[in-house]
């Protein structure tokens, strides 16, 4: 018998820190990965996510906010940044919790 609420117990507290762990209490926070953004990404994406016609053209960038580009994982978000796609080189000093923070702001961009 005490073996038994033992383990309920134990459970309940391994549910408890999962749901802790996929609520916003370790989420990545917007409005620092906005200022990095600002200072990493602006010149090329715009400031609000939507590059100048002419730097779309030429490098092929579409809006932030463009359904398939929103429509990517975190992860694949990371390896955009981290290590660059098509004409887009990695991008420099941004790793960790920058990363984190940088991919929140863009999922802000819808």
């Amino acid at each position: 018998m005490k073996s038994t609420v033992r383990n309920f117990i134990s459970a309940g507290l391994l549910c408890g820190a999962a749901m802790l762990m996929t609520t916003g209490a370790w989420a990545a926070d917007a409005a620092a990965g906005k200022t990095v953004y600002l200072a990493k990404c602006k010149t090329c994406h715009g400031a609000d996510g939507t590059p100048s016609p002419a730097m779309a053209k030429a490098m092929g960038i579409k809006p932030l906010n463009d359904t398939a580009t929103q429509a990517k994982s975190d992860d694949v978000l990371k390896a955009v940044v981290t290590k660059g796609e098509g004409k887009m080189k990695p991008v420099a000093g941004i790793a960790g919790a920058d990363l984190d923070n940088v991919v929140a702001a863009v999922r802000g961009m819808k």
